[in-house]
């Protein structure tokens, strides 16, 4: 006759099917954040120093093309995107409370950077400055403006930094640390080895699975 064991097999645990959709979900939420921050600085970065106005002043019965770039705009972004891009790489620094002030900063980054973009998007006061001292007319007015489309682009980047922020908020409690796999004195930390309760089933089949002896 065939032995037939009068430990029942286990059940299923009820916690690793919770968790497992979680942990998945919290790993996707790591790599977009990750992603979208850093594409968004680098839009922000890329785009505020490309041409967002276009215009002409007069100087001597003549016409002269004036242009600005967004750091002649706005410095405001572009700093803001830096900080964004800093604080992206805080949050995984950082734990527990602290983790939410970077998260929060890093959204903050975002939202500011899209708002300056927008508000100072038609450039007419930066132009009017080169207007004023390309002629050597603090009179010197500019006519013909034109705007481009990359203030947008660059609310767009700004956009994706918000972005990375708001999953850093809602999601960044799960997110691993730097280092966290170590102690502070740069150990690696020791296995807790689990507790087997020989009035538990389970217990027994999880310890014969890794090998122990649930006896001893």
């Amino acid at each position: 006759m065939g032995y037939v064991s009068a430990v029942p097999p286990p059940p299923p645990p009820a916690g690793d099917a919770a968790e497992a959709p979680e942990s998945r979900s919290s790993r996707r939420s790591v790599a977009v954040a990750l992603l979208l921050g850093t594409l968004g600085s680098t839009v922000v970065l890329l785009a505020s120093g490309r041409v967002w106005a276009r215009g002409t002043t007069a100087l001597g019965g003549d016409s002269l093309e004036l242009t600005a770039d967004g750091t002649a705009v706005t410095g405001l972004p572009a700093a803001l995107a830096i900080v964004g891009l800093a604080a992206l790489v805080a949050v995984f620094a950082v734990r527990g409370r602290s983790r939410l002030l970077v998260s929060g900063l890093l959204a903050l980054s975002g939202l500011g950077a899209a708002l300056a973009a927008v508000l100072a998007a038609d450039g007419r006061r930066a132009l009017h400055a080169e207007a004023a001292r390309t002629t050597a007319d603090t009179a010197a007015q500019v006519a013909g403006l034109t705007q481009t489309a990359w203030p947008y682009v660059t609310a767009a980047g700004a956009a994706l930094i918000l972005a990375a922020g708001l999953l850093a908020l809602r999601f960044g409690r799960g997110w691993p640390a730097m280092g966290g796999r170590y102690e502070r004195d740069g150990a690696p930390r020791g296995r807790k080895q689990p507790v087997v309760d020989p009035d538990r089933p389970e217990d027994l089949w999880k310890a014969l699975d890794r090998g122990e002896d649930p006896t001893n």
